[in-house]
């Protein structure tokens, strides 16, 4: 039996305009995801990573190309739709982390689930137990450390269960120590819950640690 496809990308280009007329980030971008897979965008600082990432959440919209995310063609919907199908089923953890300053870590991990008109208390309460951060549900994000905002960060991305979540950076604000168990935590959710993982990083012991790389180099896709 085939695997299932978590997202499927094809001739996927971005141009923007700048003073020198046009300037290609995207240039053609092919290729799969399948379920519950784990996958590293890489490359140096310009590639185009964080780009294809935005796209591949439908954040953005391409020049010319498809994706399909969770078996629906992205680009088909309209931003309210869109906007739909990542509550539905998308995660996602920045390296800046994101949390609301005026929500308590309880709170900001209730979040979507209020906004998706679910149960969010008990639930919450517990994704924040499985980060290890039980004591702190009614701390503010200025009374946790950075280690601990992103623990929070992404008990809020896995308490919906999502079927994909995707990381930008998620170590790049946090000492090596702090961002090694970080990492930790989010691949044990990430193969507790099935969920699909694409991440964007400069840390080539991060990439290895996905069963694929994507290597963007000047826009273009060099391997996977």
């Amino acid at each position: 039996m085939e695997p299932t496809l978590a997202i499927e990308v094809k001739g996927l280009s971005k141009q923007v305009a700048d003073a020198g007329g046009t300037l290609t980030i995207l240039d053609g971008i092919d290729f799969t995801v399948r379920d519950g897979a784990a996958v590293a965008i890489t490359g140096s600082s310009g590639s185009g990573k964080s780009t294809l990432l935005g796209l591949l959440a439908g954040l953005d919209v391409p020049s010319s190309g498809s994706v399909r995310l969770a078996g629906q063609d992205l680009f088909a919907l309209d931003e309210d739709g869109r906007a739909r199908l990542r509550a539905r089923h998308v995660g996602f953890v920045f390296q800046s982390f994101l949390l609301l300053p005026n929500l308590t870590a309880l709170e900001n991990v209730m979040l979507p689930l209020e906004l998706a008109g679910r149960p969010a208390r008990a639930a919450a309460i517990d994704m924040l137990g499985r980060v290890g951060l039980g004591a702190r549900l009614h701390h503010y994000p200025r009374t946790l450390s950075g280690g601990e905002q992103q623990r929070v960060s992404l008990a809020r991305a896995f308490v919906v269960r999502p079927a994909l979540l995707f990381a930008d950076e998620p170590t790049g604000s946090l000492d090596a120590a702090t961002g090694a168990a970080v990492i930790d935590q989010m691949f044990e959710l990430h193969r507790e819950h099935g969920t699909t993982l694409v991440l964007v990083t400069h840390d080539p012991q991060l990439a290895r640690r996905c069963g694929t790389q994507l290597v963007l180099q000047g826009g273009t896709l060099a391997a996977a």
